[in-house]
């Protein structure tokens, strides 16, 4: 999901190089980690990923494709910061022992491709077996580095409204516009009985990727023309929208609030309404944590001024490693990991993938909640393939961004807070440079 954290700067490399490697960490490098030397057929195809559902379904998958092949698999499971950390020092000293890469597109890739770590997969996605005009629009433009395919999307995420069904009845159901998600909110609200009409993330720099819909729904950008957005009255009216309705309707303590915080007071049944990532929705299913499982309903994210724009992310994608001795091997696991079959399988699974073909296949969403498959699918054709600046220094990047949406859910002015924030975002964009490139 949209929490991952940033990784580090080539400057950080050296330090890290001592101390990151342990038991989950990058393991023994084998005899064929160094040099140019051709792999001999004992050497394994080297994946590392993320540990998620998706990576779990493929490597109980693996032996389907060693067959193919016929290669040993070898894939090893990090959490994002463990993955992060093995990809700077493997790739910084151009490791030949990982072959496949899990990846963020949006917030790892810009760098990785600056850097020449990810070997462009434009002729090979040109496969006409392959079918890359299946996968959606948004993702697979995100998966662009400048001009170059880096990256081939398997896992998508979109914000959902989630809301309690129970409580929007006598409201006319669930809010359609910004403005009426406003005035429902406030008015469920019932601080001193600890009811929030909204619950959400309010962490500077956390609550940046879910503010994003809020700011393409209000007509804003984060980059116009190569230049900070955030500053423009579109963006300007987003900030205040988004910190009256923590203000008004959220709990307190709303500023420290990333998905951890805010997910759980939802479950609880502490709130009406929660936009979040749809990738969650299964917490709010699961009687061992969830009190609304029984009311919960889903819906497509609100129209604002500008109508409906959420973003509709690749949140995870495989990439090949430039200093991959296996390439071809790698692109063949990714070619059946990312192909027409197995992104129908997982998808009917509860898995969103990224290919058309699965999403507009019925028996692919029988898994989800039918109203939460519907809102998945409107908020897929309506989307935008980013969720945050798309830049080198990413966490850099939402940190003056999210300066704003604290200091509107705090109560205080935002034009000054905005403008300051503004001016200082367009002075990292011409430092970093970057933006231009995705």
């Amino acid at each position: 999901m949209s929490t991952s954290s940033q990784p580090l700067s080539r400057r950080a490399f050296g330090r890290l190089a001592a101390g990151v490697v342990g038991a989950a960490g990058l393991g023994a490098l084998s005899a064929c980690s160094t040099g140019g030397g051709k792999p001999s057929a004992g050497t394994p195809l080297r994946i590392m990923a993320i540990n998620h559902v998706w990576s779990q379904a493929i490597q109980r998958r693996t032996k389907e494709f060693e067959e193919r092949i016929g290669r040993r698999v070898s894939m090893t499971l990090l959490t994002a910061d463990q993955l992060a950390s093995s990809y700077n020092v493997k790739l910084n000293a151009s490791g030949t022992d990982v072959d496949v890469m899990m990846v963020r597109a949006l917030q790892e890739q810009l760098l990785f491709g600056h850097n020449g770590w990810l070997a462009d997969l434009s002729d090979r996605v040109a496969d006409s077996d392959f079918d890359w005009p299946d996968f959606q629009k948004a993702p697979r433009e995100a998966s662009l580095t400048a001009g170059k395919v880096l990256s081939v999307p398997v896992v998508t995420e979109r914000p959902a409204l989630y809301y309690r069904k129970d409580l929007v009845e006598d409201l006319g159901g669930p809010p359609g516009t910004l403005d009426a998600l406003m005035d429902a909110a406030r008015e469920l609200t019932q601080k001193k009985k600890g009811f929030y009409g909204y619950v959400g993330r309010g962490q500077r720099s956390g609550a940046v990727s879910q503010w994003s819909s809020f700011l393409y729904s209000h007509g804003g950008d984060f980059v116009v023309d190569g230049k900070s957005g955030i500053g423009s009255p579109e963006a300007l009216a987003a900030y205040e929208y988004y910190g009256a309705l923590l203000a008004k309707a959220g709990p307190p303590g709303a500023t420290n609030m990333s998905l951890e915080q805010a997910m759980p007071i939802f479950a609880q049944g502490k709130a009406a309404f929660y936009i979040d990532a749809d990738a969650i929705y299964s917490s709010f299913l699961d009687p061992k944590v969830s009190r609304v499982r029984e009311s919960i309903g889903f819906a497509p994210f609100p129209a604002g001024p500008a109508g409906a724009r959420p973003h509709n992310i690749p949140s995870w994608s495989l990439g090949i490693n430039e200093f991959s001795l296996l390439r071809d091997d790698a692109w063949e696991f990714i070619r059946w990991a990312a192909g027409p079959e197995m992104s129908a399988a997982l998808q009917s699974d509860g898995i969103p993938g990224a290919r058309s073909s699965a999403w507009s296949d019925p028996k692919t969403l029988a898994s989800f909640p039918p109203d939460l498959a519907e809102a998945m699918r409107l908020n897929a054709e309506r989307g935008l393939g980013y969720d945050r600046p798309r830049v080198l220094q990413v966490g850099r990047a939402r940190d003056i961004v999210g300066r704003p949406l604290v200091a509107g859910i705090l109560g205080e002015s935002v034009p000054p807070v905005a403008r300051d924030a503004d001016a200082e975002f367009a002075e990292f964009l011409v430092r970093d440079n970057r933006h231009k490139e995705s």
